[in-house]
């Protein structure tokens, strides 16, 4: 296996901290999105969709999204299961890993996307370009808004995102709230229950 990717983007991120935790190590080469690497011609002919993580199997196939990346990786190293150890756990921790993406990664994403001049014509990720919509810079910062109290009073009542013990679906928020600082945004004060936890997961995962 080979992966494709570029450490401090987001979504590599989520896909880094996974392997970390579960001491996989697995061949690498770093793609400078903020470069344009991965639309270049020689990225474009392992993955035409531009899309950074990429991992390339031993069969010459590839996985693009990171929650297919981790549910492959999980098993073949599962040790450490990060993706829950029972079908309830396992319903549970990929219902967060889509509500955090779709409700808070995807809010902070749009507000940068669609307002920084570094991505002009880049608005989603992808091989298409795609005009900004400054619009959507507002709906982002109304979605964060929504969501982050919400957030704080699930963490009142539970330690962890999806259970008992930390799962994959912390790792998403983890990176989520970092990511926020892209946008010049942090967790509001009167989320104490998420401040708590933010300090409980990066104790566990640095």
């Amino acid at each position: 296996m080979k992966l494709y990717t570029y450490d401090p983007a987001p979504n590599p991120r989520r896909l880094n901290l996974f392997m970390q935790h579960k001491g996989i190590e697995i061949e690498t080469q770093q793609i400078d999105i903020m470069a344009g690497e991965q639309l270049g011609d020689d990225f474009r002919a392992i993955n035409p969709e531009c899309t950074l993580p990429t991992l390339v199997l031993d069969d010459g196939s590839i996985l693009t999204e990171v929650i297919g990346i981790c549910t492959y990786l999980e098993e073949l190293y599962p040790d450490k299961p990060l993706l829950g150890a029972t079908p309830a756990e396992k319903a549970r921790v990929i219902s967060w890993d889509h509500k955090l993406f779709v409700g808070l990664m995807m809010s902070i994403a749009s507000m940068l996307r669609n307002k920084s001049e570094a991505f002009r014509d880049r608005a989603l990720p992808g091989a298409l370009d795609v005009p900004q919509i400054p619009e959507l810079v507002d709906r982002g910062q109304l979605m964060l808004q929504d969501i982050l109290p919400k957030l704080d009073a699930h963490l009142g009542e539970n330690t962890w995102m999806a259970g008992d013990n930390m799962t994959f679906a912390d790792i998403d928020l983890m990176v989520s709230v970092g990511f926020m600082a892209w946008v010049k945004q942090s967790v509001p004060e009167d989320c104490a229950n998420l401040k708590d936890w933010y300090e409980r997961v990066t104790t566990q995962l640095g």
